[in-house]
């Protein structure tokens, strides 16, 4: 059973940074065979997708975030990384970390998913 554990929320005054991590485990040795994805959840809002990476390191982004956020993963450490730069409001949400065993592209649907670590962008 794939298990994932965000970390790196936290509280952050707008125009800031903040990295988020994503640690999996239950892939076994094939975590680079997995596409990892970000999404996140406003209050009142919709969960939507922030950015993915597929296996062979593909990314795509929201619009929203392209140019602020860069999504990477680290295969010798099972993790998944979001970094994100000039942060504001409106970044404001719960983000949660997705995985599914994906060769090829992105997924559209994840099949695994964490328990969120929440963001709060001050402005």
């Amino acid at each position: 059973q794939v298990q994932l554990v965000e970390s790196g929320g936290g509280l952050v005054q707008a125009g800031g940074s903040l990295r988020l991590a994503c640690l999996a485990s239950g892939t076994g040795s094939i975590f680079n065979l997995y596409a990892m994805a970000w999404y996140r959840q406003a209050p009142g809002k919709q969960r939507e997708l922030v950015a993915a990476i597929a296996s062979d390191g593909r990314t795509q982004y929201a619009d929203s975030v392209k140019g602020r956020f860069t999504i990477s993963r680290d295969s010798g450490k099972n993790t998944v990384y979001l970094q994100m730069n000039s942060l504001n409001h409106e970044d404001t949400a719960v983000y949660y970390c997705a995985a599914d065993r994906c060769s090829i592209g992105i997924p559209s649907v994840f099949r695994y998913w964490g328990q969120g670590t929440q963001v709060n962008v001050s402005s």
